[in-house]
C-alpha cells in the first residue's frame, strides 16, 4: 500500500483561519496549541503455525488547547474542519476562562530530524511478512523438537503529526514505528517454560523481516525458554543483586523516572520533589534522558508540544540536577521546557513523559563485579512491575536470573522478585559497569491512561540490600 503525506491545511486560508480560532481560544491565557494528527498501523500475529490476528487502523483528528496556570481546556474531534475547530476552541475557552496572562514564549525552531519519513506499513508485502512469520516458526520448530508453540508478530505505525503555535508557527513531524516480538514455550518431561525477545524502533521493517536479524531474535527467545527449564526456585530474602546491562534499566525508568517528572515534583508528590542540588544516589550514578538518539524507539525530533527533544541530565554524579519538562509545569516551576512534552495521540492533552532515560556506564569491568559477590542474584531480564511514585516503591518480576555464590553465576532461579525503593536502591549503588547499552527498543509507558513509546538503558550494576522475593525460605 502507498499512503499519501497528510496535509490538514489544503490552502492558506484553511491555515489563517484556523490560527485566527486558536487565538480566539487563548486570548488572555497563557498558553495553547492546535494539534492535528493522522495516524495509520498494522499488526500481524501468527500463533501456533496460524495467522491469529491481521489488523490495519487508520486514525486521524485534532485536539486544541488553552492553558491559564494550573487549568488546562482541552478538547478534540476526529473531524478535522473549520466548524469542529471553532467548536473545540469555545470549549477550551470554558474551561480556562477569562484571563490575564501573558503568552509563554515560543518554542525555538529545529530543523533536526532524527528517524526515516518511511512509511514501515510500506517496507513490505502483505505476504512477504506472513510468510516471515510462518518461517520464523518453522525455524524453531527445527531448531530444538521441545518448541512447543510459538508467537510471532510484526507491527508498524506511521504517525504524522502538526502542532499549530498562536504566535504563527507550524512544526510538522513523520515519526514511524516498526517492531518484532518472538515468544517461544519449550516442554521437557512434563514441565512448560516460555521465552520472549524482539526490539524495533523508529524505521522501516526491512532490517527486521531479513533473516539475518530475525534468526538472532529467534535464537535469544529460545535461549531463555531452555535456561528457564533448568531453573530452580529462587531464594527469598535481603541480598545484593546484580542487574544486567540494557533492559534491566526499565527499573530505573520506573523506579526513579517517573519521580523525575516535573508534574509529579512541582505537586510535590514525587519522593524526589524538594531535593534539587541534593544527593539522592551514589557517587557515579549519572542518569540522563535523552529524546535525540536516532532511530530510537523512545526518541522524538519535537515533541508534542514543538519543542525540540533534548538530552536532559536529571542525576549527575549522585546529585538531583534536573526534572522532564513540558511548556506548562516548567512555566510554573520557573524553568525551561526539556522537549518532554508527550501525548498518546490527538485525543490527549501533553504531559511530562520521557524519552530514552538511562544510566552512563562506569569503569567497572562486569566479570569484576560479579566476583565480588558473595551470595545475590544476577537479573538480567524483566516482564512487568509495579511502582509508587509518591515514595519510589516497586516490585519487578525477573524473567532471566541466576543464583551468585562465592563470585560464580550458578543456577537459573525461577520466580523471583525484587522489592525495594527507588531513592534506597540508587544510594546503595556499589559497582557500574563500562557495559553501557540500550534496551532492543521493546519499551512502553503508561502515565494517567495515556501510552508512549519508551527506550530504557543501563549498565551492569550491583545494587546493596535489595529484597528478594523467591520460593525458595
Amino acid at each position: 500500500m502507498t499512503s499519501s503525506r497528510f496535509d490538514p491545511f489544503t490552502n492558506a486560508i484553511e491555515l489563517e483561519n484556523s490560527l485566527a480560532i486558536l487565538r480566539e481560544a487563548i486570548a488572555g491565557a497563557d498558553d495553547g496549541e492546535l494539534f492535528l494528527e493522522r495516524r495509520t498501523s498494522e499488526g500481524l500475529v501468527l500463533d501456533d503455525g496460524r495467522i491469529r490476528t491481521a489488523s490495519y487502523d487508520a486514525s486521524e483528528g485534532f485536539g486544541l488547547r488553552a492553558v491559564r496556570g494550573e487549568t488546562t481546556g482541552y478538547a478534540h474531534s476526529t473531524e478535522i474542519t473549520e466548524q469542529a475547530i471553532r467548536r473545540a476552541a469555545e470549549t477550551a475557552r470554558l474551561a480556562v476562562g477569562e484571563g490575564g496572562g501573558t503568552l509563554a514564549d515560543a518554542p525555538r525552531l529545529t530543523n533536526v530530524h532524527l528517524y526515516t519519513d518511511e512509511n514501515p506499513l510500506d517496507g513490505a508485502a502483505f505476504d512477504v511478512k506472513i510468510e516471515t512469520l510462518k518461517e520464523i516458526d518453522d525455524y524453531l520448530r527445527d531448531l530444538d523438537t521441545r518448541v512447543v508453540q510459538v508467537t510471532a508478530s510484526l507491527a508498524a505505525s506511521h504517525q504524522e503529526v502538526y502542532i499549530l503555535r498562536p504566535e504563527g508557527g507550524l512544526t510538522s513531524d513523520i515519526r514511524p514505528m516498526a517492531r518484532l516480538s518472538i515468544s517461544v514455550i519449550v516442554e521437557q518431561n512434563g514441565r512448560r517454560e516460555s521465552g520472549s525477545a524482539g526490539g524495533g524502533g523508529r524505521f522501516g521493517l526491512t532490517g527486521l523481516i531479513a533473516p539475518d536479524h530475525w534468526q538472532g531474535v529467534a535464537r535469544e527467545a529460545l535461549r531463555i525458554a531452555v535456561v528457564n527449564l533448568e531453573a530452580v526456585p529462587a531464594p527469598a530474602g535481603v541480598m545484593d543483586v546484580v542487574l544486567g546491562p540494557g533492559w534491566p534499566g526499565v527499573l530505573l525508568h520506573e523506579a526513579v523516572g517517573h519521580g523525575l517528572e516535573g508534574d509529579f515534583n512541582r505537586k510535590k508528590t514525587s519522593a524526589f520533589a524538594g531535593l534539587m542540588g541534593q544527593q539522592v544516589a551514589a557517587k557515579g550514578v549519572t542518569v540522563l534522558d535523552d529524546g535525540t538518539i536516532p532511530d530510537r524507539r523512545g526518541s522524538i525530533s519535537v515533541d508534542d508540544e514543538g519543542t525540540p527533544s533534548e538530552k536532559t541530565t536529571l542525576i549527575e554524579d549522585g546529585v538531583l540536577v534536573g526534572y522532564m519538562q513540558d511548556r506548562q509545569n516548567a512555566r510554573l516551576m520557573g524553568v525551561t521546557p526539556t522537549g518532554n512534552g508527550r501525548r498518546e495521540s490527538y485525543a490527549h492533552a501533553p504531559m511530562p513523559r520521557m524519552t530514552n532515560t538511562y544510566m552512563l556506564g562506569g569503569d567497572a569491568a562486569p566479570d569484576e563485579i560479579i566476583s565480588d559477590m558473595k551470595d545475590g542474584i544476577y537479573a538480567v531480564g524483566f516482564s512487568g512491575g509495579q511502582v509508587d511514585i509518591t515514595n519510589g516503591k516497586f516490585v519487578f518480576n525477573c524473567t532471566e536470573a541466576y543464583r551468585v555464590e562465592n563470585g560464580r553465576i550458578g543456577a537459573p532461579v525461577k520466580g523471583a522478585t525484587l522489592i525495594g525503593d527507588g531513592a534506597t536502591a540508587m544510594k546503595h549503588v556499589r559497582a557500574i559497569g563500562n557495559d553501557m547499552a540500550l534496551d532492543p527498543g521493546v519499551g512502553n509507558c503508561g502515565k494517567q491512561g495515556q501510552w508512549v513509546p519508551v527506550g530504557v538503558g543501563q549498565p551492569t550494576l550491583l545494587i546493596g540490600g535489595l529484597t528478594v522475593g523467591g520460593s525458595a525460605a
